[in-house]
């Protein structure tokens, strides 16, 4: 009875809402957006003129989405208007704005599957998004950021229309049975606006999602921020009535009942005064400038170039038959290899080569490592130190690498794909 109540509520607001929405946003919008650049304070109303709005992005592009929150941050005022943004990707992997994507995500995996990979503008730690999951954004001043009462607000849903009960923990993740989590939490705090994001496992590939997040073998040392890794579980495991529709709905249903501030039920009075679900259609037409975002978000120098300065340290056995003949060694023989990255370009590094290999007829490494510096941590090194070992050689027929060059080329392979 609740759930099909709820359905009605919500769909009759948003047929009531979506014939005005692309009249009234496109321009709106632009207008509230030269109005925010002159605006130095907040004039923040009582509560009760206060209203709320359901907006349903149209895209499933993480770029984009990513985009448009930072468009709204940016660009519009939420003193009497609150608002929570519901929103699906297509698969991907969103990182934190301080975090390592070679230590968080299964870079390789990741452009393997084509899945790509986006930093956010907030903190937090790394999550997998397919259609699966449903991400919600609220929005309010910055005086009004109240995390508690956005999760709150989700549990309440959860229980409301599904029977599923929940806890927040000390990370602000929402967890069911005891242990498992199906909510991770973000924020972004400005000098006007504030906006608290989170994602909703509802029948996400867990297989993908294990697989996008596996921790590998890297030598990785960093001070950005580390992911907290923790069972999960799908809503629709707990519940198979429990869909990304469904759960849009009974958690929109439970945001516009609910006064502005306070966690009370307002019923379905409450939700008459509300301007309810809106579509979005994340477009340059509706937002102004949206383009030149969702690019900067897009671009290498953002995903990975922002990552905070690290360095990589790896040993590598060298295989007996690589090492000069009728040698004995008293030591383990092992290449090292040791990088500082910075702005994900690799700024120093170091082959520390062992005898055995040395005595076996490799060398030259000053040359190689000269070429190294500067090129991105990538294939792109690994073309740079062929390409420096090839040169090397002092006959111009020799295209092709030898088998103890091939055994650093592959070494360096698995530091900077880190497979």
């Amino acid at each position: 009875m609740a759930q099909s109540m709820m359905r009605k509520i919500a769909l009759s607001n948003m047929f009531v809402m979506v014939g005005l929405t692309r009249r009234v946003s496109s321009r709106s919008l632009a207008t509230g957006k030269n109005l925010m650049a002159k605006k130095t304070s907040n004039d923040l109303p009582p509560e009760g003129e206060i209203t709320k709005s359901v907006f349903m992005s149209q895209s499933t592009d993480i770029y984009t989405n990513l985009a448009l929150e930072d468009w709204m941050y940016r660009n519009m005022d939420f003193s009497n208007h609150h608002v929570m943004m519901v929103w699906r990707n297509e698969p991907c992997v969103v990182i934190g704005r301080h975090q390592n994507p070679w230590l968080e995500a299964n870079v390789p995996f990741l452009s393997e599957k084509e899945i790509a990979l986006a930093r956010r503008n907030s903190g937090g730690g790394t999550v997998y998004h397919d259609r699966g999951n449903l991400n919600i954004t609220f929005f309010t001043p910055r005086e009004r950021y109240d995390r508690k009462y956005n999760l709150e607000l989700i549990k309440r849903a959860l229980f409301r229309g599904f029977g599923i009960k929940s806890i927040i923990n000390d990370r602000h993740d929402i967890i069911v049975r005891d242990k498992y989590k199906i909510s991770g939490t973000a924020a972004k705090l400005g000098r006007l606006t504030a906006y608290h994001h989170c994602t909703l496992l509802v029948n996400a590939n867990k297989a993908d999602l294990s697989k996008a997040l596996a921790k590998r073998e890297h030598g990785i040392q960093t001070n950005a921020t580390a992911s907290t890794p923790s069972p999960v579980v799908n809503l629709s495991d707990l519940d198979n009535r429990v869909t990304v529709e469904s759960l849009q709905t009974a958690v929109g249903y439970e945001y516009l009942r609910t006064p502005a501030l306070q966690l009370e039920d307002g019923g379905e009075r409450h939700i008459a005064k509300q301007r309810g679900f809106q579509f979005i259609n994340p477009t340059e037409d509706w937002f102004p400038g949206l383009s030149e975002l969702k690019n900067d978000l897009q671009t290498w120098d953002w995903s990975f170039g922002r990552t905070p300065m690290f360095t990589v340290s790896r040993s590598f056995p060298v295989p007996s038959e690589l090492l000069a003949p009728s040698k004995v060694y008293s030591a383990a023989q092992e290449l090292v290899i040791n990088m500082t990255v910075e702005k994900g370009l690799i700024n120093d590094v170091t082959l520390n080569i062992p005898p055995g290999l040395v005595e076996s007829g490799f060398h030259g490494e000053a040359s190689v490592i000269t070429h190294l510096k500067g090129k991105r941590f990538t294939s792109e090194a690994l073309n740079a130190l062929q390409d420096a070992m090839l040169t090397r050689h002092t006959s111009g027929d020799v295209k092709k690498l030898d088998e103890k060059e091939q055994f650093v080329a592959k070494c360096f392979d698995q530091v900077v794909n880190t497979v």
